[in-house]
């Protein structure tokens, strides 16, 4: 159930941001402002609530088997996670996320 729940979310062309609401990374990055400035077609961001379906450390322990790391958020550019809120700052101020994200096609 959390291995199906997670691979249906994660898309080549997406960005999908795996939080919890009481996560104050995931908060930071869907507050921050950088990532709803920039001009993403209609879909392309997600972020996903692992609570929402009662099976939170079941998707937590497949996002560890499948990227590593336990903690959210987990963030997916396409279907590959780059890391978590850190991880997604550094892309950003390294001027790397923008070229990624036109390489997905997730910009308008």
């Amino acid at each position: 159930m959390a291995q199906a729940f997670v691979n249906s979310n994660i898309q080549s062309g997406k960005v999908v941001v795996f939080i919890k609401p009481t996560c104050p990374y995931g908060r930071r990055i869907q507050d921050s402002g950088f990532l709803s400035q920039l001009p993403f077609k209609q879909g392309r961001l997600e972020f996903v609530n692992i609570t929402a379906n009662g099976d939170t450390n079941e998707i937590q322990d497949y996002l560890q088997q499948l990227t590593g790391a336990r903690t959210v958020p987990r963030v997916f550019i396409g279907k590959e996670c780059i890391g978590g809120c850190t991880d997604l700052v550094n892309m950003h101020e390294r001027g790397e996320l923008l070229t990624r994200l036109k390489q997905i096609g997730a910009l308008q």
